[in-house]
């Protein structure tokens, strides 16, 4: 089984900075992309920011310039650095891989992780 476990979320006032952990463990073979997406309160879940295996980066518009998202691809880990936070930017967080598993064969599936709550507020 593959499991992804985010971490690193809390309250912060505006103007703060935060840093999301996503690890991602289990019977893993290699990881592709891995993305940070994010929903907020009756909208749409909304991709953040993603990241290849090589390091190429895509970054929303409203985080452009704000958020840098990194990997360590020996530790299977995916970061959201998060700067200038803003009200607008709470939401849950959400990690996406696409995993090939050991037990998989030669394709990649699309994993998530739980969410976690990041709050901006003063």
């Amino acid at each position: 089984q593959v499991q992804l476990v985010e971490s690193g979320g809390g309250l912060v006032q505006p103007g703060g900075s935060l840093r999301l952990s996503c690890a991602a463990s289990g019977s893993i073979f290699s990881i592709n992309d891995m993305a940070w997406y994010r929903q907020a309160p009756g909208k749409e879940r909304e991709l953040v920011a993603v990241i290849s295996f090589g390091g190429s980066t895509n970054y929303g518009d409203s985080v452009k310039g704000r958020f840098t998202i990194s990997r360590d691809n020996a530790k299977n880990t995916v970061y959201l650095q998060m700067n200038s936070l803003k009200p607008e930017d709470t939401a849950v967080y959400y990690c996406k891989a696409d995993i090939r598993g050991i037990y998989s064969g030669n394709y990649y599936r699309t994993y998530w992780g739980q969410g976690t709550q990041v709050t901006v507020s003063s």
